[in-house]
């Protein structure tokens, strides 16, 4: 008897410690997600600039080429310019993707679609230019947020899981 009693506060000490360290995990992948999207933007602004290829292609080579979050941003917008306008297309897949950005996040790519397929090649590029000016002040608030939050829960944790195995011994 005493022994399961032994474990189930083993049991109940590593849940907890991972549940910090679950909750600690979303302050790296917003990093890491505002990080590819900077990325994708930058290889967006290229591909406008020096192919001239039509938004759909480009949205649907970026999406292949990036993080499977990230990547269904683009796709998702891919799909929708089908049955609707770039614009608009770009902020519902915004809205509608799985991913750990916040929502100051993503209104900050929701700006992007102001210009979206409505001006010309110079106008995209200082769309895309201005939206990742936007993007590196939010990835630098994130990394901040990240440092400050990610040691936290995941001692929390631990800490949390350890006072309730004291409190039930």
């Amino acid at each position: 008897m005493q022994m399961i009693k032994y474990f189930m506060l083993f049991i109940i000490l590593v849940a907890c410690s991972l549940i910090g360290r679950y909750v600690s995990k979303k302050y790296v992948i917003r990093v890491n997600e505002l990080e590819e999207m900077k990325n994708a933007l930058n290889m967006f602004r290229a591909k406008i600039k020096f192919t001239y290829e039509p938004l759909p292609e480009i949205f649907e080579e970026i999406a292949q080429n990036t993080s499977r979050s990230i990547g269904q941003v683009f796709m998702l917008a891919k799909q929708k310019m089908e049955t609707s306008t770039a614009n608009i297309a770009w902020e519902q897949a915004i809205e509608e993707s799985e991913n750990s950005l916040t929502k100051e996040d993503k209104y900050v790519l929701k700006t992007l679609s102001k210009l979206l397929g409505q001006t010309d090649v110079e106008g995209q590029t200082s769309q895309i230019e201005i939206t990742q000016k936007f993007l590196e002040a939010q990835l630098k608030e994130a990394q901040q947020q990240r440092e400050k939050n990610e040691k936290l829960y995941s001692k929390l944790g631990t800490t949390i899981g350890l006072a309730i195995v004291i409190i039930l011994c």
